[in-house]
């Protein structure tokens, strides 16, 4: 009867198979139970079996119907994790949306999970997950990097009618806002610790508040004549950007002299011979990599332990806007893209809030003089 599905055999097949329709698409099963028995008892209890199975599903399909769980076909007991995170790093592919953090974040995640399939990651297994990053020392915007791209992993796989449902995924709350900067004369003193390779490359960051991997990415083909360009798929937010090397009377800017600083480094001796490097930020002639040990090693030889590259880009955010930078132009500089991140960066200090009372403290000292001079010159009167 119409509704009720079908029990068959299927030609070269040892298996009963099932076939029953969901949302108008006919979907066939294997029950992997054998209608090839040669006891007839045994034949029809397998019989029996398969039917059961058939009307497992039925019942399932129906109880959807009703507002009960979604239905579960065996093609979405079929797709892991791993799947679904590969259709999502594709799709960021298309969209040119890829960034270098995209599998170190997703790396996190397959490695717990990667093999699991999609229908049984509960909201419960995610928790746990959570749970133990947690524990280990993970903060919670690294943790939620990871879960972000989980959940718009299943939700792409839903829209694309993969899988029928999505798992709750939490967001943990951020309150890791740092308020890191440099004044200048640690800045300075910090560039002087630092490798040869790392000092130029430092200072590029401090002037135009680039992320590292934006400013190590810069080739020499990005130097357009008198403007040094970064380009969108090197960029945070997808964005590319460019940096004037002259200012409007022709001079060099500070930028431009620190390109051209690099031009003379370019040329690098090595076994072969002369190379010229192709990034305009290199290491013998290789790409820069990974800083994190020679910035640390540097920071706590001028007692700067604890600092972080990304604090220059909060420094050269707050330095271009108390230079009077328009902040729509500041922004363009440094590559933000939402007006909260930027607010966050226009960090005070206590040297600030000292100024700022001492100024307030002589406007009342000049307006209390002015007013007890109205008052004498009235009653001399």
């Amino acid at each position: 009867m119409r509704g009720t599905g079908r029990v068959f055999i299927r030609a070269r097949s040892p298996f009963w198979w099932i076939a029953y329709v969901h949302n108008g698409k006919e979907i066939r099963e294997s029950t992997q139970i054998l209608h090839t028995e040669q006891n007839p008892k045994r034949a029809e209890a397998n019989l029996k079996r398969a039917r059961a199975k058939l009307k497992m599903r039925l019942d399932e399909i129906a109880g959807e119907k009703h507002g009960g769980l979604p239905f579960v076909g065996p093609a979405q007991q079929r797709v892991t994790v791993n799947s679904l995170l590969d259709a999502l790093e594709q799709d960021y592919k298309v969209r040119e949306k890829c960034s270098p953090s995209f599998r170190s974040h997703a790396r996190r995640i397959r490695e717990v999970f990667g093999s699991w399939r999609a229908v049984d990651v509960a909201a419960e297994a995610i928790d746990r997950y959570i749970t133990d990053a947690r524990e280990v020392g993970f903060s919670p915007a690294t943790i939620n990097r990871g879960t972000q791209l989980l959940a718009q992993a299943f939700k792409l796989a839903v829209e694309r009618k993969r899988l029928s449902s999505a798992p709750l995924i939490r967001h943990l709350p951020e309150r890791n806002a740092r308020h890191g900067f440099f004044d200048d004369a640690d800045f300075r003193a910090l560039v002087e610790a630092l490798p040869d390779y790392l000092q130029d490359f430092t200072r590029f960051g401090y002037i135009t508040g680039w992320r590292k991997g934006e400013i190590a990415s810069l080739l020499w083909v990005d130097v357009d004549g008198d403007v040094i360009r970064l380009r969108p798929e090197n960029s945070k937010n997808n964005q590319g950007r460019s940096i004037p090397l002259r200012d409007s009377e022709g001079k060099l800017t500070e930028v431009g002299e620190l390109v051209e600083n690099r031009r003379r480094a370019r040329n690098h001796e090595s076994d072969q011979g002369p190379v010229f490097a192709s990034h305009v930020f290199h290491h013998d002639g290789q790409p820069i990599g990974d800083i994190r040990k020679a910035w640390a090693t540097a920071c706590r030889k001028v007692g700067l332990a604890g600092k972080l590259f990304h604090d220059l880009r909060r420094t050269a955010v707050r330095n271009m806007i108390r230079a009077g930078v328009p902040e729509r132009v500041a922004m363009e500089i440094s590559g933000h893209k939402t007006r909260s991140v930027f607010d966050r960066y226009n960090i005070v200090n206590e040297r600030d809030k000292q100024e700022a009372l001492a100024r307030t403290q002589a406007y009342v000292g000049v307006t209390k003089k002015t007013r007890v001079a109205v008052m004498a010159k009235r009653a001399g009167r």
